[in-house]
This record gives structure tokens, C-alpha cells and sequence, in this order.
């Protein structure tokens, strides 16, 4: 799902990869604007916050809010970084990006509780979810080879649209290759709505221990790719054995 790069990647890779983390950025979209009343896996809405706290000379709010643009931008560099570092080619080069926002996720689930409101800890929470989706967007958009996106919908609406257009102007053979494209963009859709939906649902019964949630699908992430490998190598080895035997 993750660690497969370029060529090496098939529809099913993308297909578990929009699946599992578009639930994750649902989710923490719908929680963290319950938890924080801030849009945390997008900066669009903050953009025009931005302005609005500029025009109305708002400089505390503007400055708070041109951090969280900064953090999310922060967040998309520092994924980016750390697989161009490590390579792109090497297996587990995003194990850390995915611990990283594991981490800040687990912070926000074990201390959230302390949060009552004030302006600097609604800064620091909500800036460490808009770091951590940040890095999964920029994670997610490079493994994909930027064809799958997680964090935000507008750039898959304006793709599906496109590809519905192109599809209903396209021959039956040419639009039976297309199809999984479209297919790819309603998963990203579907899965972040559904993963908005428990979001917000869960948010209300578990207030900030519902971030654990989004934690343990991050946890199923990093076990499917880096665990499946050892469980498949150890199977191969002693399958291999056995024959020789």
C-alpha cells in the first residue's frame, strides 16, 4: 500500500492507500473542527481567515492563522524531505512520516482532555493536526505518484468531474480505461465522508479519546506493509526449505 513506488504500483495499492487514510483525514477533519472549531486537513478555509482578520486588523487571529497555513506547508515539507532523504526507493521510507503524525495524533487523544479553550493551546493542538495532515497529504500524494489525495476533496470533485466528461465523450473501449480513475476518485469521496461522519459521531461520545481511532488505522497502515513483508518472508524462507528438504 505504502511501499510500493512508480511502476511497481497497481489500482489495488491506491485503491487501500485512498481507502484507509481518506478515513484517517475525515476523521480528524470532523474531530478537530468539533474539538478546536478549526479546519485542520486543509488551509483553503484559512486562506480567506486570513484575509478577513487582515482587513479587520486582527493582527493576534491573522498571525495565529498564517501559522497554521505555515505548519500544514511545514508539515508537506518535512514528509517530502525525509523520503527524499531516506529515497524513495528504500522500503520503509515512510514509516516515519506516518509515526510522526501517529504521535501528534496520540498527543491530541491523551491530552486533549487538558484543553479548556485558551488561545495558545488552541493554537499548539490544532497547529499539530494541521502538521500532521500536512505530512500525510505531501506522504500520500508521493507514493501515489500525486493520484491519490487525502487531506481535502476539492481537487478530486474538480478530477472526477473531468473524468466523467471525458468519459461520456470517450468510445466504450478508451472508457473501460478510464473507469478506474473515476472509481479511485469516488473511494477518496466516499471514504472521507464516511470517516467525517464517525468523526463527528464519535467526537460527541468520546470527546478527545476519539483520536485514538484515527491512531489505531494508522497503526493498521504501518502493520499491512511493514509486518505482511516479514510474515511473507519468513513463509517464503521456510516454504523454500521444506522443498529443498
Amino acid at each position: 500500500m505504502l511501499r510500493h513506488w512508480g511502476n511497481k504500483r497497481t489500482f489495488k495499492h491506491n485503491f487501500l492507500l485512498a481507502s484507509l487514510l481518506g478515513l484517517t483525514a475525515g476523521f480528524v477533519n470532523a474531530a478537530g473542527y468539533l474539538a478546536f472549531a478549526v479546519l485542520t486537513t486543509n488551509v483553503t478555509g484559512h486562506a480567506a481567515l486570513f484575509a478577513e482578520r487582515l482587513a479587520f486588523r486582527d493582527w493576534p487571529n491573522a498571525t495565529i492563522i498564517a501559522l497554521w497555513m505555515f505548519l500544514f506547508l511545514a508539515g508537506a515539507f518535512t514528509s517530502a524531505l525525509v523520503v527524499s532523504i531516506i529515497g524513495k526507493n528504500h522500503r520503509f521510507g515512510y514509516v516515519i512520516p506516518i509515526s510522526a503524525e501517529l504521535l501528534i495524533l496520540l498527543s491530541v487523544a491523551s491530552f486533549g482532555h487538558f484543553y479548556h479553550g485558551y488561545f495558545i493551546e488552541k493554537a499548539f493542538l490544532a497547529g499539530g493536526l494541521l502538521f500532521a495532515m500536512g505530512m500525510q497529504n505531501a506522504l500520500v500524494s508521493l507514493v501515489s505518484g500525486f493520484v491519490v489525495r487525502t487531506t481535502h476533496l476539492t481537487g478530486t470533485f474538480t478530477d472526477l468531474g473531468i473524468d466523467i466528461a471525458h468519459a461520456i465523450q470517450l468510445k466504450r473501449t478508451e472508457r473501460k480505461m478510464l473507469m478506474p480513475r473515476i472509481r479511485l476518485r469516488l473511494v477518496i469521496i466516499f471514504c472521507f465522508m464516511l470517516g467525517a461522519l464517525a468523526g463527528a459521531y464519535l467526537f460527541q461520545l468520546l470527546r478527545y479519546r476519539a483520536f485514538f481511532i484515527p491512531c489505531g488505522l494508522l497503526v493498521y497502515a504501518l502493520i499491512y506493509d511493514v509486518v505482511r513483508v516479514h510474515i511473507k518472508r519468513y513463509y517464503h524462507k521456510h516454504l523454500h526449505q521444506k522443498n529443498q528438504d
